[in-house]
């Protein structure tokens, strides 16, 4: 009889969760068929109080945790990429900072028991109701495909665990405060953000989250209008409700609501205003209207604020004090606080939401549900009348965005920059808006319709995608040059939304980062309505920031905010020959290379070097893969040793001219005098050159430290000399229990964290040769490690080991995946060991590993592959008794399952029922 014990065979399991009977507060058994989506998180406790099903009939308390989540667009409006944030360190920038926080965390949410060990990983947008705006999910898509897609199976999973509404409700496009948009711009929004929801979930949007839940009358006649069934909002935006007229009840009494005491346990109908309504304001008179839910203020303000996710047991405790006990057949609970708060602002609390989902709430007879999900069980009896025009975030309506109303504020700082920053945007959005009109027409059928499927092409720049786009928007079969001319028109119109993203007026001072990236999308908008006309807006706009007084001293107002920190910053297609052309003295270059959002197709390249000196001339064809404009280019860059380099570009104008230049400059280099190339560069090219400087931030920082790559290895060799000199000396110290001299500890220090670095980068290279078995050379290389390691220890060294951290995690992932998807018994004994002495390597080392991905790699082959063996094995020991590949195998598998010990999984349960 075989033991089922292959790594391949097993189907994946339904499940993502496991707990242990040995928890004091997490006592639920897989071995009884407990599994997360097994437990009934939309179930009641008692079957005798409750006669119906609660997740198809209105029955009971409902609960709903809404995250907004939401990363303001930071990317360079040029290179449509987000360069480094020093600010965000050791990340590279704040999306990945707080997605190492926040994003991935909740998609990966732990539980754990009593020891810190993991008990069961659940997805918590499974049952989190959840907005993530377009802009975020863009770099989420691009950087973390993984947490990526389990955002799109979590609204997959809620739709089958909910009668088909799913967990995610769609976002106005880029967060702009919708009360103050004109209502072309309001359209757009909400139809992009659809579009975008609809190309990710693969559904229609019911409900939409509004930044900053700012609203007015004319926003939900637009809401209505685009098809959008309900919105969430905070209680004191209620102005009065009432019970909707009933046969029985036709007259009821408005009740005033304005201080926020609406109650929120269920939904309520806002009827459009100024549209006709029957004499009883009934929705079976054709009025249009949407539903609106209002979340717990003073709950979602101590969830954000306050200590009630300091457990899970409080966060139920303190949602159960809004239950109303008055005998109502169902009524939901919800509340809604920024996203980030779930593991960002308040570090961990993940687990909390993850124990509160998988436990908490079900043990108290709760049911887990979404606001479209609770709306399809429970009509709205009741009517409500919003306040004229309210935000979350400001008790001044919307005037955050717009005047100087104290919010953000504080201290001696005033933000009346904020007024003549929203007209100069307006007066700058009316212009380019006459410009987009009178030249769209000539390329577009309608031009706002093309800006409202734009978003099509946003989402996949791809020249079949595009190609389609024009197919159904163009007037005529449009020229590559009115192409071009129509993808500018476009983005400026897109750049002209962005620019309006609410974080611009949100904090106290307008060149704070957030307001500086505001007015770079404006600089890219007037750019590029001067590439199609020629008309100059810059000036006039300028003058406007000038009303726009800076806190900040060296700035005085936002014209200079402008100059300083915007005009600098704007980058040209030569910019971007520069870069290749400089760091292709270190890079060597394909034919067609991606530099950001640009191809850079080399046409010719020539390196020559004399002495010290090394020239490079090319000629080189740059196309934006975003407005498909092209130009060809012909560039020289001298590199004159250290830091220095000279590098010319200028368009190219013919072969002739090309083969001339190359060979003068060839000619002047090969007199290895570099006053004579440059000279005879600029007699060629003119007086206009760049640096290393020019180059984009990334390359530049690269660039740099390869040019002090030579100095570092110099200074190791001499601190490893010293180390060596003296290390008797330096054990001497170290017995007698004497303070080190500091100029050895620091030589011992920098001597071995050098030798670490290079063995892990030498260990990484040879594991990756070899696939499955450890060479000779990885084996000794360990063996270094170790060494070291315990060499370090005795010397009493802190080493310096950031990148052998990196490339210690990558090492056990990788030995990891190895073993649990490509298990072989002839070899899983020494890899088992490789592995555990790896992870023991860490620990020695101090590294502080992070095993993240390695206990979710191991928690899914836990449950798909070793916990249906071990029920084999259970069900099955009679018969397996005395058969000696069995036994085997059975050694085998309890080796893996003690692994989960070393990677801080529990598997308690299973290594003791095992023989």
């Amino acid at each position: 009889m075989t033991s089922n014990f292959d790594s391949r065979s097993t189907p994946a399991a339904s499940t993502e969760a496991i707990a242990d009977e040995q928890s004091v507060h997490q006592s639920h058994d897989l071995t009884q068929g407990k599994h997360l989506n097994n437990i009934q998180i939309a179930s009641v406790a008692s079957s005798d109080r409750l006669h119906a099903d609660p997740l198809k009939t209105a029955q009971g308390v409902y609960i709903t945790v809404h995250g907004h989540f939401y990363q303001p667009p930071r990317e360079n409006p040029y290179l449509d990429a987000i360069e480094r944030q020093p600010s965000a360190s050791p990340f590279h920038d704040w999306n990945e900072r707080i997605h190492h926080e926040c994003y991935r965390p909740n998609a990966f949410a732990r539980i754990l028991n009593d020891q810190g060990d993991v008990l069961g990983i659940i997805n918590n947008y499974e049952f989190l109701s959840f907005n993530i705006g377009p802009t975020l999910m863009n770099w989420l898509e691009r950087h973390d495909i993984e947490a990526y897609q389990r955002l799109l199976d979590a609204d997959r999973k809620s739709c089958a665990r909910l009668n088909g509404h799913g967990n995610a409700i769609a976002q106005a496009y880029n967060h702009i405060i919708l009360p103050l948009a004109n209502d072309r711009d309001k359209l757009t929004q909400i139809r992009w953000g659809k579009a975008d929801f609809r190309s990710r979930f693969g559904r229609d949007p019911e409900g939409m989250w509004l930044a900053e839940t700012a609203v007015d009358d004319a926003t939900i006649r637009a809401l209505v209008a685009e098809g959008i069934q309900f919105i969430v909002l905070a209680p004191s935006q209620a102005q009065r409700c009432r019970s909707l007229p009933t046969e029985d009840q036709p007259v009821s009494q408005w009740l005033e609501v304005g201080g926020g005491q609406i109650d929120a346990t269920r939904p309520y109908r806002c009827f459009v205003k100024g549209e006709e309504r029957g004499e009883r304001g009934e929705e079976q008179d054709g009025t249009p209207f949407i539903d609106i839910f209002f979340y717990d203020g003073p709950i979602s303000r101590d969830i954000g604020f306050d200590h009630a996710l300091s457990s899970s047991h409080n966060l139920a405790g303190r949602l159960g004090q809004a239950v109303r006990g008055d005998q109502r057949p169902s009524q939901l609970i919800s509340v809604a606080t920024d996203g980030e708060t779930f593991g960002h602002h308040k570090g961990g609390t993940e687990k909390c939401l993850a124990y509160a989902f998988a436990h908490e709430f079900a043990d108290r007879g709760w049911t887990v549900t979404n606001f479209a999900h609770y709306l399809s069980l429970h009509t709205p009896t009741w009517e409500v009348e919003l306040k004229p025009v309210t935000a979350w975030s400001c008790s001044h309506g919307v005037d955050r965005w717009q005047d100087d109303c104290g919010c953000g504020g504080g201290g001696l700082w005033n933000q009346q920059w904020r007024r003549p920053l929203r007209d100069a945007l307006d007066w700058l959005r009316d212009q380019l808006a006459k410009v987009y009109e009178d030249t769209g027409r000539k390329l577009f059928r309608d031009p706002w319709l093309a800006r409202d499927a734009y978003i099509q092409v946003v989402r996949d720049r791809s020249l079949a995608n595009l190609t389609h786009f024009f197919t159904q928007h163009q007037t005529h079969k449009l020229t590559a040059s009115e192409r071009v001319d129509a993808l500018h028109l476009l983005e400026m119109q897109r750049h002209a939304l962005l620019m309006y993203t609410s974080c611009g007026w949100f904090f106290d001072e307008l060149s704070r980062p957030e307001g500086v990236q505001i007015l770079r999308y404006a600089a890219r908008a007037l750019e590029l309505a001067g590439e199609v006309t020629g008309i100059q807006l810059e000036k006039a706009f300028v003058r406007r920031l000038a009303l726009a007084p800076s806190n900040v001293e060296c700035f005085q107002d936002g014209a200079e905010v402008y100059r300083q920190l915007v005009k600098s910053a704007q980058i040209s297609m030569e910019q971007v020959a520069a870069h290749y052309a400089i760091s292709s003295l270190f890079t060597t270059y394909s034919k067609e290379h991606q530099i950001y959002c640009y191809t850079a197709h080399q046409l010719d390249y020539q390196l020559q070097r004399m002495g010290s000196l090394t020239l490079a001339i090319g000629q080189l064809q740059l196309v934006s893969d975003i407005t498909r404009e092209g130009v060809q280019l012909v560039f020289a860059v001298l590199h004159l040793g250290g830091w220095d380099f000279h590098c010319c570009i200028q368009p190219f104008s013919g072969r002739r001219d090309y083969a001339e230049m190359k060979d003068q400059l060839i000619e002047s280099i090969k007199q290895a005098s570099a006053a004579q190339t440059i000279l005879a560069m600029n007699a060629i090219f003119g007086k206009q050159s760049h640096s290393l400087q020019s180059l984009f931030a990334e390359e530049r920082h690269r660039i740099m430290r390869l040019l002090t790559q030579e100095t570092l290895t110099r200074l190791d060799q001499l601190y490893t000399q010293v180390y060596r000199d003296n290390y008797g000396v330096l054990m001497a110290f170290h017995r007698d229990d004497l303070a080190v001299p500091q100029e050895l500890q620091v030589a011992a220090e920098i001597a071995l964290s050098h030798r670490v670095s290079l063995a892990f980068r030498a260990l990484e290279q040879e594991s990756s040769d070899s696939a499955a078995d450890a060479p000779p050379a990885s084996v000794n290389r360990l063996l270094e490690l170790e060494a070291i390691a315990t060499e370090a220890a005795h010397l009493h060294c802190q080493l310096d080991l950031p990148e052998a951290r990196q490339a210690l995690e990558r090492l056990v992932l990788r030995s990891l995946w190895q073993l649990l998807y490509h298990f072989n018994p002839a070899t899983s004994e020494a890899e088992l060991h490789r592995l555990k002495r790896l992870l023991a390597l860490g620990k020695r080392m101090k590294l502080d590993l992070s095993l993240a991905q390695a206990q979710e790699l191991y928690f899914q082959r836990l449950q798909t592959w070793l916990i249906p063996a071990c029920r084999h094995w259970l069900n099955s020991a009679g018969q397996l008794e005395g058969d000696r590949a069995s036994t085997m195998q059975l050694a085998a598998l309890r080796s893996l399952l003690e692994l989960g010990q070393n990677l801080a999984v529990d598997v308690n349960r299973w290594l003791k029922q095992l023989p």
